[in-house]
């Protein structure tokens, strides 16, 4: 079934839930309280966030990067399940797709803009066809016993400098002996003009993990983008490569890929710890339940706007947000509305854990 593009008013929120589980154990009789601290640190780029003291994840921003991610992403037990490379390359790993580092959240196709595949080894001849996440400020960091807050606004530039869009993105973090989690809600706003999300494979959640969570393989891959360019995966050794996938309609392994489900969930062993990574998806976000971009080669994505691909062109939305000048008078005072055909917006919440 094809869809007409859909409209929305100038502004649309999206949240994502991540946990990962390091190990099962029994519960303590009075479970500690742990100390989550987020400390911003400008002058580097970057947001530390740790707990009692130990190092959980980072939301970074250097220039070397196309959009602000969390980087690196550790376990209870300090296991990194986050791939290093281009960043920080470890022996063995995949060095494919410079653009997939950390846990990050964008599109491929926005006013005919990539967003996804922008790195700084996209040749200059492209690169007119390639749009920015840029960081803009650190709105709130506040620490706290048992979850920390971060709030941050980026803004999508084209290859000029042009916003699109106001992003403003709510983190929250949380720990507990075994299991931390990752909530991420933003809020996108046009800024002066409409803006189109075309149906896309590569676009919204997305994370790259460690080379042991990688589903073990045996052949070459070749994957290409909506442009029609073409990324080589080729085979490796499958030693201590443990990864597994399954989703909460019963599909395990490669049968995950390109399926709808309401959650989907990474297993495996890194440097001997079980680790599972779960990513869940809310029921009142646009397209629930998400269709899940899920590879063997280490990309787990949630993509609620790549129907047309995912579906073997049977569906197909495009998703419009109004200039905000064309909605302002209407605005003031103005509420979200939680699900509901008609709502003026839509609240998109992923969930996963590590």
């Amino acid at each position: 079934m094809r869809h007409s593009p859909r409209s929305r008013r100038h502004w649309l929120r999206s949240a994502l839930w991540l946990s990962i589980v390091c190990c099962a154990r029994a519960p303590a009789q009075q479970p500690a309280v742990l100390q989550v601290d987020v400390v911003p640190h400008e002058a580097l780029r970057r947001v530390d966030i740790t707990v009692d003291g130990q190092p959980f994840t980072s939301y970074i921003y250097p220039t070397t990067l196309k959009k602000p991610t969390l980087y690196p992403v550790r376990s209870a037990s300090g296991t990194v399940v986050t791939r290093g490379w281009p960043l920080e390359p470890r022996p063995g790993e995949r060095v494919d797709h410079p653009h997939q580092v950390g846990l990050w959240f964008t599109h491929e196709n926005v006013n005919g803009l990539d967003f996804w595949n922008n790195s700084d080894a996209i040749p200059e001849a492209r690169a007119s066809a390639m749009g920015t996440i840029l960081h803009r400020a650190v709105r709130r960091a506040e620490s706290g016993p048992g979850e920390g807050v971060l709030e941050v606004t980026a803004e999508w530039v084209d290859a000029h400098g042009a916003a699109l869009l106001r992003e403003d993105t709510r983190f929250v973090f949380r720990a507990s002996a075994d299991v931390r989690t990752i909530d991420r809600v933003a809020t996108l706003t046009t800024l002066g003009r409409a803006v189109t999300f075309t149906d896309a494979k590569d676009a919204m959640l997305g994370l790259r993990v460690a080379r042991a969570l990688e589903q073990p393989a045996t052949t070459a891959e070749i994957y290409t983008d909506a442009s029609g360019h073409a990324t080589s995966v080729p085979a490796l050794n499958n030693a201590d490569v443990t990864g597994h996938y399954r989703n909460s309609e019963g599909l395990e392994g490669d049968a995950v890929w390109g399926m709808r489900a309401r959650w989907c969930m990474l297993s495996g062993t890194v440097e001997g710890a079980p680790v599972t990574i779960a990513i869940l998806d809310h029921p009142t976000n646009v397209g629930f339940p998400t269709y899940w971009h899920a590879r063997g080669y280490g990309l787990f994505a949630a993509n609620p706007l790549g129907r047309k691909v995912f579906s073997h062109g049977k569906e197909q939305v495009n998703l419009r947000l109004h200039d905000a000048r064309a909605n302002r008078a209407v605005l003031p005072g103005f509420r979200p509305l939680r699900g509901g055909a008609s709502g003026a917006r839509r609240a998109a919440k992923p969930c996963g854990g590590i």
